[in-house]
């Protein structure tokens, strides 16, 4: 057994305090995605957790990246028939999270999802490079497969059939809009008394409290 115990990093490079914080979520993650990206030391920015409860109770947390976000929500996309497509669609929530070690932050969103309009879907997967339209063409993400030959030949069969073709988006894959009513900004602090500021979604408006570390 390998002891962790003295694996500790100590955390003291930024703070989050309420009067420097915007009184909107969105914005508040626009400029932390922002600087996340700016900053050489996080590879992609867009990275980010996608945890779904599957049938037998237990949360499934995959990586996924983000295609693009508003005031509405953020989007990502997948197959529908996934292991997270079929959770999603059984209980149409979701919790997102982002954590950029270099910045000694983490950000967590509970929201609702929805699928987002097919029209939206087409665009995104026409402007992928050939070989991820193909890719979301040949895999039946989450089942089993023989083996990996398995894919290499109905990819290499694919190419041939749509060399000179457009290829069209398979109808169980898009995208979803996660549409949160709960965003946590985490910041580290030294002594682990960490910052914690969420915003709830009230009736009206966002409701913003500092949770204990």
């Amino acid at each position: 057994m390998e002891n962790l115990h003295d694996r500790r990093k100590i955390y003291e490079k930024l703070q989050l305090i309420e009067n420097e914080i915007k009184q909107n979520p969105f914005e508040q993650f626009r400029d932390w995605f922002l600087e996340a990206s700016e900053n050489p030391a996080v590879s992609e920015s867009n990275a980010m957790a996608v945890s779904t409860v599957e049938e037998d109770g237990c949360p499934r947390t995959r990586m996924v990246l983000l295609k693009s976000y508003s005031h509405e929500g953020f989007v990502f996309y997948t197959n529908y028939d996934s292991r997270k497509g079929k959770s999603i669609e059984k209980t149409h929530q979701a919790c997102l999270h982002f954590f950029w070690p270099s910045l000694e932050r983490q950000i967590i969103i509970k929201a609702n999802l929805e699928r987002i309009t097919e029209n939206l879907s087409d665009g995104y997967f026409h402007s992928r490079p050939k070989g991820s339209q193909l890719g979301a063409v040949v895999s039946p993400q989450s089942e089993k497969i023989p083996n990996r030959e398995y894919l290499e030949e109905k990819l290499k069969s694919l190419e041939e059939e749509y060399e000179n073709k457009e290829i069209p988006r398979p109808e169980n894959w898009g995208g979803y809009v996660a549409k949160p009513y709960e965003i946590e900004f985490w910041q580290g602090r030294p002594n682990r008394l960490h910052d914690r500021i969420i915003y709830s979604l009230g009736d009206l408006d966002w409701e913003i409290s500092r949770l204990a570390p």
